[in-house]
């Protein structure tokens, strides 16, 4: 079997992501922006369950994928979704001297997810899961 597309073209498809959420961030930086993106999927990975949050990783593209999964404590209890300021205050705390994700960051990120995902399989996804993870990535 030959090695999947989507695995020989992983570096280049993360930057394209990084480039499309620099750009609707408005952040300065590659550090910036990555650190906007692993705080959003930690803070979205939190409130599913392992089967629920493996399934919709499933969808993520290769580099996107290790990081939602990456660092997973799996002894730390799920949290409910909550009101989008008090996730975003939880996205703004992953490495707080160092993170300068915007009041937009979920919005932001979900913007660019959307560009760099096969949408029909997102939206199979995200209907599988608690009605709130659609609301999460909802632009």
């Amino acid at each position: 079997m030959t090695i999947p597309m989507e695995l020989q073209h992983a570096s280049e498809d993360f930057e394209r992501f990084l480039r499309d959420a620099k750009e609707q961030s408005g952040l300065a930086t590659r550090n910036q922006v990555f650190t906007m993106v692993q705080g959003v999927l930690q803070t979205f990975r939190r409130r599913l369950d392992v089967r629920e949050a493996l399934a919709f990783a499933d969808v993520l593209p290769p580099i996107l994928r290790a990081i939602f999964v990456s660092d997973w404590d799996l002894d730390e209890p799920k949290r409910p979704f909550e009101d989008r300021v008090i996730m975003t205050r939880e996205v703004q705390a992953l490495r707080r001297d160092h993170n300068f994700s915007p009041d937009t960051a979920i919005r932001d990120v979900a913007v660019a997810l959307r560009k760099n995902v096969d949408g029909p399989a997102f939206e199979r996804a995200l209907a599988a899961l608690p009605t709130e993870a659609s609301e999460f990535w909802c632009v």
